[in-house]
């Protein structure tokens, strides 16, 4: 008797163990903080940043924490990439990005597409193509591959013509018809907003355009269309090739490409950078 008694206690101070082991459990389970991952995000400026606000806010509540990594040329972002520095970058054009990989062989990846920001021609002295004067100069950025999709969207603007064989980066010599006898001034690309007071028009990036408190859509005397042409120029989400499958990263690609993204693009641009992945696909 005494035995099954004392068996019995012994269930019961077992279940009770139990029981209270599982409470213990489910109370730390609720209380304990979720193991959160930092990505170290790196971007060119500060500009971009109320919108990676907008998401990084989202992706905290997925327990994942938005490092920024600012950079003041678009030189840098890749190399830091490359050598691991950071983990992933939201910055560059695919045809820039591509051209960097290739030269120096360096494994990185696009896994998503962001934004497109459409060159612009803006004037201070003249409200539309037509009243551009013979012999009108006009500010170009002296980048390069900018200055040669600047080239393009005046040709597809009906200024000029330029060598077929030249691609989407030609150069002013290979300007084949120019009727207005337009005269180009290169400058920084930073600095052609900032060129309209002595110039009679500029080639301005749209996120230098916003800067300098230019409405791409209303004060523009043309912009760059928006097509099959324009692919090689939208901004991607890149990453080492040994990460492009990481999980955490699909997840920030899924967290910006979004409505709510979208909107945050909208007010922070004015329509001077569009939401690519509507475009041009994910990726």
């Amino acid at each position: 008797m005494r035995r099954k008694r004392r068996r019995n206690w012994i269930i019961a101070i077992v279940a009770l163990l139990i029981v209270a082991a599982g409470a213990i459990g489910l109370i730390y389970k609720r209380t304990a903080k979720p193991k959160t991952t930092t990505v170290r995000l790196g971007l060119v400026g500060t500009d971009s940043q109320p919108v990676w606000n907008n998401v990084k806010a989202r992706l905290k509540k997925q327990g994942i924490n938005i490092e920024y990594v600012v950079f003041d040329d678009y030189v840098q972002p890749d190399k830091a990439l490359k050598d691991g520095k950071i983990d992933m970058h939201s910055c560059l054009t695919k045809y820039y990005f591509e051209s960097y990989n290739k030269s120096q062989n360096a494994h990185l990846v696009s896994i998503g597409n962001t934004v497109i920001s459409p060159l612009g021609l803006y004037s201070k002295k003249y409200s539309s193509l037509k009243d551009l004067p013979d012999g009108a100069t006009i500010a170009i950025p002296n980048e390069p591959t900018t200055l040669g999709r600047g080239l393009n969207m005046l040709q597809s603007a009906g200024l000029i013509m330029v060598k077929k064989s030249s691609g989407i980066k030609p150069s002013l010599n290979d300007i084949t018809s120019n009727p207005k006898n337009l005269k180009f001034k290169e400058v920084d690309p930073a600095t052609a907003a900032r060129a309209l007071s002595s110039v009679d028009a500029s080639v301005i990036n749209g996120n230098y355009a916003v800067a300098a408190k230019l409405k791409p859509g209303k004060d523009s005397l043309y912009m760059e269309p928006i097509n099959k042409k324009a692919k090689p120029y939208v901004n991607i989400i890149a990453v080492q090739e040994k990460d492009k499958d990481n999980p955490v990263y699909k997840k920030v690609v899924k967290a910006y490409q979004t409505e709510e993204t979208k909107k945050a693009i909208q007010k922070t641009y004015k329509g001077a950078q569009k939401a690519a992945w509507d475009i041009y696909g994910t990726k």
